[in-house]
């Protein structure tokens, strides 16, 4: 299995400086690629302290020059917020910096701020998110890109330097709604999957999303992507009241950003899927949610976070999984300790030295 770690630069409640919070995260990055992971990933978000990597790619071109092996990804490039020819351009410098290390996300964005300090209407982002996706898909493997769309306008451009290999099969996007998935298959991508709805659900959806990439495609869609939010103690009482802490800790910082709770986004199009979240949160109550939310996540004792990713890949048909060690304002001794008893315990069970639509790598030893 393919294993990768996460590094997310939350500053909640600014306990640290901002400064703080990225000398502490890229100590941590420093360390994905000696504990054997096999890739690095980062999101990005903008104007509050619920993560700070305004620019994902950006950092993945810094850790492409302080690591040698490691894949880098996305999680994810935000297409409505950027210029798709400048993504264009960026996805192709950073691969040929990094000898062709990148996985390429991508997704459309859910957070009000955001779409508000950028200026764009959020009730377009999903037209906009395609138009921008078949332009830069399309571009990444001709080497130039050309579209004439409602939002977007190119006139025909050489990205350069030029692509020198092809992104299928590492391009994946992030898809709450069951319309994005129907999406993502008619872009013949794969899914990124961070679990934050009933296995239930996911299971219908991913069914639907696999028939439509078989029509659309002729072949098989590519295995899913994997991520969750991992604490790992040897101490099982311990994990659990850690997970609480903090995995709690994190879901008030995605229901403080994206303002679930407070403006439901049912009544914005396309996001009308969202609502859900705040009538789950009336319905269990905060407490009840929080429960929710941390057992589709990945914690407990070395043998029961193994068991955990081993049920849930195995549900999904991932190959991929990709773990977040320090979120939530987290002290960095004790982030540290779970990101390095994870990668001393669970990870050599997990791992089969593999890349991502690329020639098998050693892990570094």
């Amino acid at each position: 299995m393919h294993v990768g770690a996460g590094i997310i630069f939350q500053n909640p409640g600014k306990t640290r400086t901002d400064r703080e919070v990225y000398e502490i995260d890229l100590g941590f990055a420093d360390l994905v690629e000696p504990f054997g992971f096999n890739s690095i990933w980062t999101v990005e978000h903008h104007f509050t302290d619920y993560t700070m990597c305004p620019d994902a790619l950006q950092f993945l071109t810094w850790m492409a020059a302080r690591t040698k092996h490691i894949q880098l990804g996305s999680m994810v490039v935000v297409l409505p917020w950027h210029d798709p020819m400048r993504v264009a351009e960026q996805v192709s410098m950073l691969d040929n910096l990094s000898g062709g290390r990148l996985i390429l996300g991508m997704g459309r964005g859910a957070g009000r701020i955001e779409f508000d300090g950028f200026g764009v209407p959020m009730n377009e982002s999903r037209e906009r998110f395609v138009e921008s996706a078949e332009m830069l898909l399309k571009g990444l493997e001709q080497g130039y890109c050309e579209y004439d769309g409602n939002f977007v306008q190119q006139r025909k451009a050489d990205i350069r330097p030029a692509p020198f290999k092809s992104f299928k099969g590492r391009t994946y996007a992030a898809a709450v709604s069951p319309e994005s998935s129907r999406i993502m298959a008619e872009l013949g991508v794969g899914l990124l999957i961070i679990p934050q709805k009933p296995w239930k659900e996911v299971d219908r959806e991913l069914a639907n999303y696999r028939e439509i990439y078989l029509e659309v495609n002729g072949t098989s869609a590519p295995p899913p992507i994997l991520a969750g939010w991992t604490y790992c103690d040897e101490n099982p009482e311990r994990a659990r009241e850690m997970a609480k802490q903090h995995i709690g800790g994190y879901l008030h910082t995605v229901l403080e950003h994206y303002e679930f709770a407070k403006k439901p986004l049912n009544d914005t199009k396309g996001y009308e899927y969202y609502g859900n979240i705040a009538e789950k949160i009336a319905q269990h109550g905060e407490d009840g949610f929080i429960e929710f939310f941390m057992n589709l996540q990945i914690f407990g004792t070395p043998d029961e976070c193994y068991n955990r990713i081993i049920e849930f890949t195995e549900r999904t048909g991932a190959e991929s999984f990709v773990g977040v060690f320090s979120y939530a304002g987290m002290a960095p001794a004790k982030a540290e300790n779970n990101m390095r008893l994870f990668s001393e315990t669970v990870l050599p069970r997990l791992q089969i030295p593999s890349q991502i639509a690329g020639e098998n790598v050693q892990s570094p030893s």
